[in-house]
């Protein structure tokens, strides 16, 4: 297993009762969806911690926030998304108000 199961389980915890979840192994880590939407998901175990897709105009409150990353995968910084470290999503608080940005904004996407 690339990514750590025990950080995939907070996320998987957290998301438990949200209807249209799935799971999908990428670039070594693993994203969670809703209705077909990345919300987002946990890194690779090399990397730790969590990525979010708060969206462009979210994304400077996201990284307003203590512990709060633009992400980056190689030198392309990924639009909308950003990035904590394994401390912080640990962080109930901080993770909570995080995937909250994230459920909203993709709440805002035409279906797919």
């Amino acid at each position: 297993m690339a990514y750590d199961d025990g950080e995939a389980e907070i996320l998987r915890t957290d998301l438990g009762g949200l209807a249209g979840l799935s799971e999908q192994a990428m670039f070594g880590g693993l994203c969670f969806f809703q209705n077909g939407h990345m919300i987002g998901g946990v890194r690779r175990a090399s990397e730790g911690g969590a990525l979010f897709r708060v969206g462009k105009e979210n994304a400077p409150a996201a990284l307003a926030l203590d512990g709060v990353t633009p992400m980056v995968m190689g030198a392309r910084t990924m639009g909308g998304f950003v990035s904590i470290s394994s401390d912080g999503l640990a962080d109930d608080l901080l993770r909570t108000k995080l995937l909250d940005m994230a459920l909203s904004f993709i709440a805002t996407l035409p279906p797919k």
